[in-house]
């Protein structure tokens, strides 16, 4: 079971309703189109089709997904624990350097944030669940095993 924040939860709530609201602009852009006339050479006709399919599926995929997804209710976690949701500051111990990462259940895809997202399916995620400041963490990475110390839960 894929475990998400309740902001996640909200965020895909919001975009599936973006998606059902779609429908009616989609089904009238076909029918405009069908109104142009013969659909075996008509682009727009079926490029309307693509878009409406494409929109449909993500709607299931969506709809889907929340009916498996089990939100994360962080109220009970001890403060000093690593959970999804969490934001930590890591120190790759190979190199010195401090990141600033996030446990989230499905990431943004969004580069301009602050700090990295890391899933909770990624070896970097499962490394880090239930870990505490001061902890030493090791992730078996495609390069090779990479080890991190937890520094701060943020």
């Amino acid at each position: 079971m894929e475990m998400i924040t309740p902001q996640e939860k909200l965020e895909l709530e919001k975009k599936l309703e973006a998606l059902k609201a779609m429908r009616p602009v989609l089904s009238k852009r076909i029918a405009e189109a069908r109104a142009l006339g013969d659909l075996r050479e008509n682009a727009d006709y079926h490029a309307a089709r693509e878009d409406q399919g494409l929109n449909e599926a993500e709607i299931r995929r969506i709809e889907n997904r929340l009916k498996s997804v089990k939100v994360a209710d962080g109220s009970h976690v001890p403060e000093d624990l690593v959970f999804i949701g969490t934001t930590v500051q890591l120190r790759d111990l190979d190199d010195d350097s401090l990141d600033v990462y996030k446990l989230v259940g499905e990431a943004s895809g969004n580069f301009e944030l602050e700090y990295i997202e890391v899933t909770m399916t990624s070896p970097m995620g499962q490394a880090l669940v239930k870990t505490r400041v001061g902890e030493v963490v090791k992730v078996d990475l495609p390069r090779g095993i990479k080890r991190f110390e937890v520094v701060a839960i943020l």
